[in-house]
């Protein structure tokens, strides 16, 4: 490539971060690591219509995204973040419908030598079809073995490699021979800037019930808190109310002061068996209700261990 055209290559992709940066809201920085030009190639087609991938130097980035600074001061929170092999992915869509269509797009690949295992890879327990004298291979690797219709059985599922250890060359031999390719690749995200925050992505993975129950104990605890020092909070003002509204009940059952609730406590005390007896035929219809079922399901099941037969038939 001669200079003319790098210089102008170098202006074509400074302008076009430059409308991405002000066209999409947010900004997805994934690793690309163990990534093909084939499968990147992929990965552009099933995003299309939903994001855009950007990739190239950091250096490039990093100096495209400073110009956008005076625009967007925000952007600043990206430059600690594009470090490594990184690509950007600019998308308006929802963040997680973006996050699944990246992990789609995953691509099998066996375990090489050197490589960081980025998961734990477990051998389960199999006959391997290879013939007794590949043993001492297996000895070798501390793995339990034995010789079952003429072939070596691995005899119980063995943790081979550990998440971010580097794979041996014995380990990536036996895979390969095993015909097993424990790894996927694939943009990783990494990090999300979503209009001015950036966030790790599983905060995607957060649902809305996670967030109404934490929601729910924190006013808890503010309310409980609030009680105990004295002080009214919106939090704590029903509880409060309630708490008055019972000293009032207690107030008005010494005394004679009158009002409908009140009179419903006074009735109880001078006559719980009048409402234990009203009561009572709800109750006792509780109790015939289980009675039944009970004695559906024995019939039922007395019907199913006969089946039609008499012992002395």
């Amino acid at each position: 490539m001669v200079k003319g055209d790098r210089a102008a290559w170098k202006a074509s992709y400074f302008l076009k971060i430059q409308r991405l940066l002000e066209e999409y809201p947010r900004i997805f920085i994934v690793g690309a690591d163990n990534v093909r030009s084939k499968q990147m190639q992929q990965i552009r087609v099933s995003l299309r219509g939903i994001a855009e991938i950007l990739m190239g130097k950091n250096t490039m980035m990093n100096k495209a995204i400073r110009g956008q600074l005076s625009n967007n001061p925000a952007l600043e929170k990206l430059l600690p973040h594009i470090k490594g092999n990184v690509g950007l992915v600019f998308s308006k869509e929802d963040p997680v419908l973006v996050r699944d269509k990246l992990l789609e797009n995953k691509v099998a690949a066996p375990a090489r030598a050197g490589a960081l295992a980025p998961v734990d890879v477990i051998v389960e327990a199999q006959n391997t079809g290879m013939g007794p004298e590949k043993t001492s291979f297996f000895q070798a690797l501390n793995i339990s073995t034995k010789i079952a219709k003429g072939a070596i059985e691995i005899v119980s599922n063995v943790h081979l490699i550990t998440k971010g250890d580097k794979v041996g060359a014995s380990e990536a031999t036996l895979l390969q021979m095993l015909d097993v390719k424990p790894f996927a690749y694939g943009l990783i995200v990494e990090n999300i800037y979503d209009n001015g925050a950036v966030f790790a992505p599983e905060v995607l993975d957060i649902t809305d019930e996670q967030l109404l129950s934490k929601f729910q104990l924190g006013i808890a605890n503010v309310a409980a808190a609030s009680l105990a020092i004295g002080y009214c909070t919106e939090a704590s003002l029903p509880h409060t109310i309630i708490n008055v509204f019972k000293n009032v009940l207690a107030v008005a059952v010494e005394t004679d002061i009158s009002f409908p609730e009140a009179d419903t406590v006074k009735a109880f005390l001078a006559d719980p068996s009048a409402f234990a007896v009203a009561a009572a035929p709800e109750a006792e219809a509780a109790v015939e209700e289980t009675k039944e079922e009970v004695k559906e399901e024995s019939e039922e099941e007395e019907s199913d261990d006969d089946m039609g037969f008499s012992l002395f038939d």
